[in-house]
């Protein structure tokens, strides 16, 4: 099969990028979802692992990836709202959390 350059670009070249769940390429609060702003999370794209660390473990390479990601206020935002007891969220283990959560009120 020869493609003929010739013809031109197809009427459906174009994919928009929202359809494909391009990270950090979405409608603003898509369908009125408060969590949509996981889709950008760069801790989705990674190993979640590295995010829930066993007791005790290292909490550096999950707090590394915290500081670029474009979504970490939303995240820490969500993780104080719910009372997230485990984990890496917004760049905080649950004991920053905590202390955070005492100072503010």
């Amino acid at each position: 099969m020869s493609l003929d350059y010739r013809q031109g670009v197809p009427d459906d070249w174009f994919i928009d990028p929202v359809d494909l769940g391009v990270p950090g390429v979405r409608r603003d609060d898509e369908d009125g979802n408060p969590l949509s702003w996981q889709a950008d999370s760069l801790c989705a794209q990674t190993d979640p692992e590295a995010f829930f660390p066993e007791k005790g473990g290292s909490t550096r390479d999950a707090k590394r990836i915290c500081t670029s990601c474009e979504v970490r206020a939303q995240c820490l935002e969500y993780a104080l709202g719910n009372d997230e007891r485990f984990g890496i969220w917004g760049g905080l283990s649950e004991r920053e959390r905590r202390k955070l959560k005492k100072r503010a009120g």
